[in-house]
């Protein structure tokens, strides 16, 4: 099975996978990374891991359709079956989500429904929330909106601050998101 991992910024998420990918944790082959921004270190990491690593912008498109079918023709021409969106900051359309349906995965700071969208960890604390988590999910055409595929809560203290708990966030990221990866493969859907 050929996966492509999609990150727009340091890609901390595609190195556990990576890592869990090399250590054979999961079954697959990183066919690509991709990052919409030219000088992510996510790209690094991938040229580490020697996965090719490939990036273009939206604004070098006319449209965000022409963007997302120079994307689809990636995937296709290696033979990607599985995207795994691991902090990549832009909302897929139509044109990847319908061909790719239920094999597109994101990974999320918060326990959703609560707090989608950009800076999920400070609208859990600007809520006064007592706990937030991460959750893995199904990518459809909303925002954070798909089928959770699998939650894990992350309690949050009286002294957290932003960067603390997206620290706490983070380390349970890195051991759910290639654990569940390896679950939906092993499962086959």
């Amino acid at each position: 099975m050929r996966i492509a991992l999609f990150a727009s910024g340091t890609g901390s998420n595609v190195e556990s996978i990576l890592e869990a990918i090399r250590e054979g944790k999961i079954d697959v082959v990183p066919a690509f990374v991709f990052s919409d921004r030219p000088d992510a270190s996510v790209l690094e990491k991938a040229k580490r891991y020697e996965v090719p690593a490939h990036t273009f912008q939206p604004r070098d498109f006319e449209s965000k359709q022409q963007y997302e079918e120079s994307l689809l023709q990636l995937l296709e021409n290696y033979g990607v079956q599985w995207v795994i969106l691991a902090g990549y900051m832009r909302l897929l359309g139509a044109t990847i989500v319908e061909p790719y349906a239920h094999q597109i995965v994101n990974i999320h700071p918060s326990l959703l429904p609560a707090y989608p969208g950009l800076d999920a960890v400070g609208q859990a604390l600007d809520a006064g929330a007592d706990e937030t988590g991460v959750t893995i999910h199904y990518v459809d055409a909303g925002m954070d909106t798909g089928t959770v595929i699998r939650q894990k809560a992350v309690p949050i203290t009286a002294d957290d601050t932003k960067d603390s708990l997206g620290e706490k966030i983070q380390q349970v990221e890195h051991q759910l998101y290639p654990e569940t990866l390896q679950q939906l493969f092993r499962k086959g859907y």
